[in-house]
């Protein structure tokens, strides 16, 4: 799974949601899923970096991209609501989503978090992920086979001092994962699993660990062959799973 290598036509006719595409995993993993044939939606805050990404798909001849900026830290339900229409009355229904959209928030002690950072980094990691892909059940369930992505962290399957907010929120994606797992596996044509990225060459690893080389890290194009194994017909037996991207590490 982790050295997949996808067929050049893995994803082809595909219409695949992916959360902060404008950077890092999210960008490389956009990018990778429209060379593999799928129509990418873009969903990220930064409107000039996702439009840098939508005009690098472009150019590679791949599907057309849509580019939906939209900022998860202040975005309320009627907001899910609208994309999800969107994509119904563009599209007729989505075969994925990769959550990637993450804030790190302050490596700090619980005993000196700020309860406007806990809230702001609960609402982008956690509560986002939840409203939209609650929203979008419907479009999910128009497909012949879906598949839903969670960005998981290793903080949240072992918790590590000071790492506050993300290892809770990423905790409770854990959870949130397996919840719709067992409760739609087995009525539905959904699969959701959840994907550890592993230490990679991000800006949020760089926030994380300022002092690290970063020449001993992956870069994001290095890690998608599991990506690309979930999101496609192959990965279809997997359900609920918690997986690495990086096992070796």
């Amino acid at each position: 799974m982790h050295d997949y290598q996808a067929p050049p036509e893995l994803l082809k006719d595909k219409v695949i949601l992916v959360t902060g595409a404008s950077d890092g995993i999210g960008r490389a993993a956009a990018i990778e899923y429209a060379r593999l044939g799928a129509s990418v939606i873009l969903l990220a805050r930064d409107q000039n970096k996702l439009a840098r990404v939508y005009d690098h798909i472009e150019s590679l001849d791949c599907p057309q991209p849509a580019m939906i900026p939209l900022d998860l830290a202040i975005a309320e339900p009627t907001a899910y609501q609208t994309l999800a229409n969107m994509i119904e009355r563009e599209f007729g229904r989505l075969d994925g989503i990769l959550h990637n959209a993450a804030v790190l928030g302050p490596i700090t002690p619980l005993e000196q978090y700020e309860d406007g950072t806990w809230d702001q980094v609960m609402h982008v990691n956690l509560r986002a992920p939840f409203l939209l892909t609650q929203a979008l059940l419907p479009n999910l369930r128009a497909a012949d086979q879906a598949s839903v992505i969670f960005t998981s962290s290793s903080v949240g399957r072992h918790a590590r001092a000071y790492w506050g907010a993300y290892a809770i929120s990423k905790a409770g994606i854990e959870s949130l994962c397996q919840i719709w797992a067992e409760e739609l596996g087995r009525l539905t044509r959904i699969r959701f699993n959840c994907i550890n990225p592993g230490a990679t060459f991000t800006a949020m690893r760089r926030s994380a660990f300022p002092a690290e080389n970063p020449e001993k890290l992956r870069r994001p194009e290095e890690i998608l062959g599991l990506y690309n194994y979930l999101m496609g017909s192959d990965g279809a037996h997997l359900q609920g799973m918690s997986l690495d991207a990086q096992p070796d590490l």
